[in-house]
């Protein structure tokens, strides 16, 4: 196998983190609206947790493309 053709197949399998984090986002975005129409008085004390949710999710997806794009060009 040539070394191109490894990189390749090792940036593609880093990048299945980007997957966790788009059903980590929306599993995080669905039981906040969830959670908010069933009590919408309580909505606007969980949005600061809604908000760390969803950096710590779309952290995981930026940190495998960030191994991806290293194990391309690095």
């Amino acid at each position: 196998m040539e070394l191109a053709a490894a990189k390749m197949i090792g940036a593609g399998l880093a990048c299945s983190a980007l997957i966790g984090a788009g059903v980590g986002i929306g599993n995080i975005f669905g039981n906040y609206l969830s959670g908010a129409m069933r009590n919408p008085s309580a909505a606007p004390g969980q949005f600061t947790n809604l908000l760390i949710g969803f950096a710590l999710a779309e952290a995981t997806g930026l940190f495998g493309l960030l191994i991806a794009l290293i194990i391309l060009y690095g």
